[in-house]
């Protein structure tokens, strides 16, 4: 592993957000309909890249690039064989394995597959995949996409790794276990780097022992662990990536909450914070309840709180007391402006 004192940026060029490059690489890099051969398709994903392909791209967005149907792969799915299909999922077995069964038989589910897997595949994989020679002949692509996270907004993700807090820090400790985790964490981090084309110079806060007697810790070893499995993805990168950098790009800083003890002390007080805390939200998404005009069961509205609303994007980082102000500005404005505000407001 390698941790150079010194350091350099990437060129540039134009900026682009991390959701904005992550939506380009799923609707041009796997769904563009040149390149896949039909202008319709159906895209089979498995529970976790919908989560994926769901947190950057719109329906509408998807159904542009020629896909006229979204299947999960763990379902029963009727048979479309006039249509090829694209495969977005995880390299697991279990994947592989039905994909396999939906493209063999006396009857496979589809015309032509184009595979696309959201992190690298292991060489077992790739072996069952070969030996199967009737599913062989209906692959028109295989490829490795290297996406496997979730953008949350124009510039942060998540791996989505649910358990890792007790997977890592548990009191009873399971050394197999939170090595699985932090080897799904360090490939999903690693896969945000490949969409990117970043390679960093990795650094991370190293475990220090109190003197010689002292036994150095699993938990004080994760920035470590985690470092390295980064850095062992973005080596295989280098090899397999095309027009991946081959020298050091920018940095990658690893740390762990020992380097910040008071944050989970102190509440964000920010009015991203306070919708989430305050109201009953599904991830970006707030329902509530408006009177019906018939006088009848109030109905149910939605909204998305993300980069397509504007005051979303001006006020989600600001405290709560100055993004009161601003709004009770932005409704007093409108109301002077438009006339049905006024005659609305009036009646009350």
């Amino acid at each position: 592993m390698s941790f150079s004192d010194s350091g350099s940026y990437s060129n540039g060029g134009d900026h682009k957000s991390f959701r904005q490059i992550t939506r380009e690489r799923l609707l041009y890099e796997m769904l563009m309909p040149e390149k896949n051969g039909t202008p319709m398709k159906v895209l089979v994903l498995d529970n976790f890249t919908l989560k994926i392909i769901s947190s950057a791209a719109k329906m509408s967005e998807i159904s542009q690039q020629g896909v006229s149907l979204v299947e999960l792969i763990t379902r029963r799915r009727q048979p479309m064989t006039s249509f090829d299909a694209i495969f977005f999922i995880q390299p697991t077995e279990s994947n592989v394995n039905a994909f396999l069964s939906d493209m063999t038989g006396k009857s496979p589910l589809y015309k032509k597959a184009f595979v696309f897997f959201s992190s690298p595949v292991s060489r077992s994989l790739v072996t069952l995949i070969r030996k199967d020679m009737r599913a062989m002949k209906r692959i028109s692509a295989l490829k490795e996409m290297n996406l496997e996270y979730i953008s949350m907004d124009i510039q942060g993700f998540v791996t989505n790794n649910e358990n890792a807090l007790e997977d890592l820090y548990s009191d009873e400790e399971n050394h197999q276990r939170a090595d699985e985790c932090l080897n799904v964490v360090a490939k999903r981090i690693a896969t945000v780097l490949a969409s990117l084309k970043e390679y960093p110079f990795v650094r991370y806060r190293g475990a220090k022992a109190l003197d010689a007697s002292t036994m150095t810790t699993y938990r004080e070893l994760i920035p470590t662990k985690l470092a390295a499995g980064v850095w062992n993805c973005l080596a295989r990168y280098k090899q397999t990536i095309e027009d991946f950098p081959q020298t050091e790009t920018c940095e990658l800083l690893i740390l762990d909450r020992s380097i910040d003890q008071i944050a989970p002390l102190i509440h964000e007080w920010t009015y991203d914070a306070m919708c989430h805390d305050l109201l009953k939200m599904e991830g970006n998404k707030y329902t509530y309840e408006v009177p019906s005009n018939s006088g009848g069961d109030p109905e149910m509205r939605e909204v998305i709180l993300d980069e397509e609303d504007p005051i979303w994007v001006e006020l989600r980082d600001v405290h709560i007391a100055d993004a009161s102000e601003r709004l009770h500005e932005k409704m007093t404005n409108f109301v002077s402006k438009n006339k049905a505000a006024q005659l609305k407001h009036s009646s009350k």
